[in-house]
């Protein structure tokens, strides 16, 4: 009897998370308004009155920045140019993440390489400190020449990644047999600049060539619908009160989605936890049973 009241509670907070979504929308769109600098000294800098942020990397540090409001579902969109040029041993990171030892968190990694050698897309999903879900890319287009859009859509059935609106990979909420799925901690966005030569091009054998330094990647665009969470009111919307901008607490792919990214999957993907026999010798994790094009 307790348990089922549980679920019932579980269910009537959900519902009134996705209720408060409704009665209203948060768009961003200003650095000054919606970011701090969190580390870098001024290797971070924020310009054009805000609408454009830079990111730099030398010998002696990279930096980073963090939004000013934590969320709790939504649709997070920012506009990135990456390090041109020889970026081996770099890392740009773009995810949302919450904070202790059981944290959450949805990753976009994008792990440099040597001049004319394509840029690796690396995603993973965090759930109660868990993660060792990672799915690896390549891009069909050279990330360094204009900005591109990378989005995280993240609602109470799904989590959706995309490029320029393309779906790359979703991870579906499957607590039903038992997997962990990111809904109770509230997330920020995260982003920064660092050296991984320890790992980040050929597992390491290419290191970083700091002639080429500073290193610097570029963001503008930011745009978030999505839910204010603060201890005060868990959810308040961020964006205008309309369908287009609430869509996201639906979202799923419909047809041509789910062709958009088969297509990515069959010919962009280079690593799938999911296939993965040797690294899960007992047998993969039980979510990779669904079919991957889900």
């Amino acid at each position: 009897m307790s348990f089922v009241r549980s679920r019932k509670l579980s269910s009537m907070l959900l519902f009134t998370l996705l209720f408060a979504c409704l009665m209203g929308v948060s768009k961003g769109g200003n650095f000054f308004q919606d970011f701090d600098i969190t580390w870098g000294d001024q290797r971070a800098k924020i310009l054009n009155g805000g609408q454009l942020l830079t990111l730099s990397l030398d010998k002696a540090s990279g930096s980073g920045f963090q939004s000013k409001n934590e969320y709790l579902f939504g649709r997070i969109d920012m506009q990135i140019k990456l390090v041109a040029g020889n970026s081996a041993g770099t890392v740009t990171a773009y995810y949302l993440s919450s904070q202790g030892s059981t944290h959450d968190e949805i990753d976009f990694e994008f792990l440099g390489n040597a001049t004319g050698e394509p840029y690796i897309v690396h995603t993973n999903v965090f759930s109660q400190g868990k993660g060792d879900r990672e799915q690896q890319f390549y891009l069909w287009f050279d990330p360094t020449k204009a900005f591109h859009t990378y989005s995280i859509v993240w609602n109470q059935q799904r989590i959706i990644f995309l490029v320029d609106n393309i779906p790359i990979r979703v991870f579906h909420n499957l607590e039903s047999i038992g997997v962990p799925f990111p809904n109770k901690q509230a997330m920020r966005i995260h982003s920064s600049l660092w050296n991984a030569d320890d790992w980040a091009t050929r597992g390491g054998l290419v290191k970083t060539d700091w002639t080429q330094a500073p290193f610097t990647a570029s963001y503008r665009n930011f745009k978030a619908n999505a839910c204010i969470w603060s201890p005060a009111s868990p959810c308040t919307s961020t964006s205008p009160n309309s369908v287009q901008d609430n869509a996201w607490q639906v979202q799923a792919l419909d047809a041509p989605g789910r062709n958009r990214l088969r297509w990515v999957q069959q010919k962009y993907m280079i690593y799938n936890y999911c296939t993965d026999l040797k690294r899960f010798p007992q047998g993969l994790p039980p979510e990779c049973k669904r079919s991957r094009f889900l």
